[in-house]
């Protein structure tokens, strides 16, 4: 019997950009927790050096799609000595399935981790229905 899965990740892929980049640069893909529970799926994103407003999290046609940018926080007067993660850019994609309610999905980023919380569609809970006349 075959598994239904709520989330499944997609293969490594080249990514067709409609035109070059004008800003060369690494890009990464985010380590990524996923927990689940009965009510959701909660994913753990590690992105280090990336603010909200860098950050970008998309949703089409059931592609939820992690993009954002990591800034070093030094001064321009400044030089690394040591530095705990490199700078460029995040890409990460998920493709969704029928049982995550796309229009719940909450997204929090704090201290370079952004959590995302998928919530489960409600099943339908059995009731009694009335008849009248």
């Amino acid at each position: 019997m075959s598994e239904t899965r709520e989330l499944q990740m997609r293969e490594k892929q080249e990514v067709a950009a409609p035109a070059e980049q004008t800003r060369p640069g690494l890009v990464f893909s985010p380590l990524v927790d996923i927990f689940e529970t009965d009510r959701e799926i909660v994913l753990l994103a590690d992105v280090p050096g990336v603010t909200a407003d860098k950050l970008d999290v998309d949703l089409r046609e059931n592609v939820l799609t992690l993009s954002a940018e990591a800034v070093s926080g030094r001064g321009s007067d400044e030089q690394d000595i040591l530095s705990e993660f490199a700078v460029g850019k995040f890409y990460r994609q998920f493709t969704l399935s029928e049982v995550i309610d796309q229009g719940k999905i909450e997204a929090k980023l704090n201290g370079g981790v952004l959590r995302l919380v998928l919530p489960k569609v409600e099943k339908a809970a059995p009731r009694k229905i009335q008849i009248t006349n």
